[in-house]
């Protein structure tokens, strides 16, 4: 998967005639890593997505689909690969489907024990966060809010925020962004 997105990011970034240079100083990351994503020498966070996606003006979800065509919605079963959840702290899983241009980034989002995203961040738009299983612990702007199963918050994405495991088992909950106009 790492393969195909760096290969969406590289041609999407050609087609719009912009340099690394250009994308790293409107996204705050380096030219290295940029180009190590693109070459697929390097995995990718939903925060970078995010930043890479609004730097070239399309939805994250762009960089999952299989395919430009129009495609029917269809059922999606068994979407979590146990394999993937094993090795990286952050298990991302975009629940759109096949759906074009959709007007929110539904995403299964599963954090292994001790699993936080290094620094806050903020983006464009507004996000609701379900927690289905565990104990997330979400900081706003420094303040910190415990979710258990069943709990949700909504908030403005400009706003720093961080997901954070503080536990000993897997948090698995819903993120569902705004895409921005």
């Amino acid at each position: 998967m790492t393969d195909i997105i760096g290969a969406k990011i590289k041609s999407l970034r050609k087609e719009r005639k912009l340099t690394l240079k250009q994308i790293a100083d409107q996204t705050n990351l380096s030219i290295s890593f940029l180009s190590q994503v693109e070459r697929s020498k390097s995995s990718i966070t939903l925060e970078s997505l995010k930043k890479i996606s609004e730097a070239l003006g399309v939805n994250p979800s762009y960089f999952f689909s299989e395919s430009d065509e129009k495609i029917v919605p269809t059922v999606m079963r068994n979407i979590i690969n146990k394999t993937n959840t094993m090795h990286n702290q952050f298990f991302y899983r975009d629940l759109a489907g096949n759906i074009e241009n959709p007007l929110f980034n539904p995403i299964l989002v599963l954090l292994n024990p001790g699993a936080n995203r290094e620094d806050s961040y903020s983006h464009s738009g507004q996000e609701f966060l379900y927690v289905l299983e565990g104990t997330l612990t979400i900081v706003i702007d420094k303040e910190e809010h415990d979710l258990h199963p069943y709990d949700c918050i909504f908030l403005d994405s400009t706003t720093p925020h961080n997901w954070i495991n503080k536990t000993d088992s897997i948090v698995k909950f819903l993120c569902i962004s705004s895409i921005p106009v």
